[in-house]
């Protein structure tokens, strides 16, 4: 026998390394490629995918967007963005970057396209494949799909003439009409398997690890339940004002721009029941039905579930900051929310009875995020006798950002000869795994979006299931009367209005 052989294996991991998977050929033609996102996120994980033998060798990357610049001019604004450390290795990138200015409403501007994107994939052998993203403001992602397709560029012919995906960023739509009439639109030249709807929260490592982390090991899941678990809290804080978003936020607010998306998909992540088989549609089947579980909103009590704020002026790290209305480009008198903490409930046998806490604002002390699972009391404390205070319950953190990690909380006794309790801390951080390659989100979903895969994107049912929860939330706090009154200020640099503090005490260490 061979012991130790035995024993490497157990440290092992256990993979399916997707990024040694072969690539299909493909063009990736960016819509808003002079905007931030381009910039700041899909260049950038293009490019790092590149360096590292992640993308396909017969590849090709097209910039559109109304400005006007040339291929030379898109690739020096990009490198800009980038700051690349190597040279060399910018400049071979940079042979499969083109430029085309184009105008959204513009059949022919997009017919131009067509055979211009054909030369390309002659140049690059790409067969015809190509992804199509949207990184367009939202309210031109029907304008743009609706051209797409006029122009023909929808149009999948066999497997060996390309396919065709569609790749659509959020908010899908600002409620459940728009986003039923986005989703029609989208139809109306692509099928259901050619589009893409991503959230990029889903990509992040510690995301991506709640189902690993919940079914493929057995102490966890007898316990994640009502039995055990007395509260879970959601919380994605952030640190940040708007920015240069102002025209974007004031027509989204805080619910459309986290809860619609972000914190609904953590908690159908963390309240799911297991799939049978990690596969795509078997996955979000399981998430549609915690949506569907979700308790309706009770408008008439909505104080006790839902507390609304807007950041005025105050501190950040040191420095002073200006208030939501006096931000560029917001109006002076904006109801516009920048907090929520919203109270949930998930209506079923597993989770009835427990509360869930989701808290997104921005302003705040720090960008966070983060799951709580806080476990209940012991039924009964036979210490209660020797020690005076309350024991402190087990709480179970999957850190998200800054740090990817997993937190287990439990009591132990100090050494010596009094009987003393102390909270004790497990601490597993992602960073140990230092010879595991790790990938950014957008590389993850890039990468995701060349092989079909839609397993961390929306599928359009769940789309509207969380529309159809939202959208009384949205009326309660948008067209409701005195609609100022349920608008609560708070300091830049705190924890969010004084009314929330009761429940922010439990998320916040």
């Amino acid at each position: 026998m061979k012991i130790a052989n035995e024993n490497q294996d157990k440290e092992r991991p256990l993979c399916v390394n997707l990024t040694n998977t072969p690539l299909p050929p493909c063009t990736i033609v960016i819509f808003g490629a002079s905007g931030d996102l381009t910039a700041r996120k899909l260049i950038p994980a293009l490019f790092h995918l590149f360096c590292n033998d992640g993308l396909p060798q017969q590849v090709a990357i097209v910039g559109c967007a109304r400005t006007v610049l040339d291929d030379h001019g898109f690739r020096k604004k990009m490198q800009e963005s980038v700051q690349p450390e190597s040279a060399a290795k910018w400049a071979a990138f940079a042979t499969h970057l083109y430029y085309r200015q184009i105008t959204y409403d513009s059949t022919a501007k997009f017919e131009e396209l067509r055979p211009s994107l054909h030369q390309i994939d002659i140049q690059h052998q790409t067969g015809g494949n190509r992804i199509f993203y949207l990184a367009t403001p939202p309210t031109l992602h029907p304008i743009v799909a609706a051209m797409i397709g006029k122009a023909g560029l929808a149009t999948e012919q066999n497997h060996h003439n390309g396919w065709a995906r569609i790749v659509v960023e959020k908010p899908f739509g600002s409620n459940l009409k728009t986003a039923m009439e986005l989703d029609a639109t989208l139809h109306e030249h692509f099928t259901e398997q050619q589009i893409f709807r991503i959230d990029h929260y889903l990509a992040k490592e510690t995301v991506q690890n709640i189902l690993m982390l919940r079914f493929a090991n057995a102490i966890f899941e007898p316990l994640w339940n009502r039995n055990y678990i007395d509260y879970v809290g959601i919380v994605a804080s952030e640190k940040l004002g708007v920015e240069h978003r102002a025209g974007f936020y004031e027509q989204t607010g805080v619910l459309r721009d986290m809860f619609q998306n972000h914190m609904q998909q953590l908690l159908a992540l963390t309240a799911m029941e297991a799939p049978s088989l990690f596969e795509a549609d078997r996955v979000r089947d399981e998430k549609i039905k915690v949506f569907r579980s979700l308790k309706p909103f009770d408008r008439e009590n909505s104080g006790d579930n839902l507390i609304l704020g807007q950041y005025r002026a105050g501190s950040i790290d040191g420095g002073n900051v200006v208030g939501y209305r006096d931000e560029n480009g917001v109006n002076p008198d904006s109801l516009t929310p920048t907090f929520a903490m919203m109270r949930v409930f998930v209506d079923n046998w597993r989770w009835r009875h427990v509360p869930f806490y989701m808290v997104s604002g921005k302003r705040l002390p720090r960008k966070e995020t983060k799951i709580i699972i806080q476990f209940k009391e012991v039924p009964h404390s036979m210490f209660s006798s020797l020690l005076d205070e309350r024991i402190d319950t087990n709480r179970l953190t999957l850190g998200i950002y800054p740090v990817d990690e997993i937190k287990l909380t439990f009591q132990t006794k100090t050494p010596g000869p009094s009987i003393c309790l102390q909270p004790a801390t497990l601490d597993f951080k992602y960073q140990q795994l230092a010879n595991t390659p790790t990938l950014d989100a957008y590389e993850k979903v890039l990468l995701d979006c060349m092989m079909g895969d839609q397993t961390l994107f929306w599928r359009q049912d769940g789309v509207e299931q969380c529309w159809k929860f939202l959208n009384p939330v949205l009326d309660e706090c948008e067209i409701c009367e005195g609609q100022a009154g349920k608008l609560h200020p708070y300091g830049a640099g705190t924890w969010g209005p004084e009314a929330a503090q009761k429940w922010m005490r439990l998320l916040v260490d």
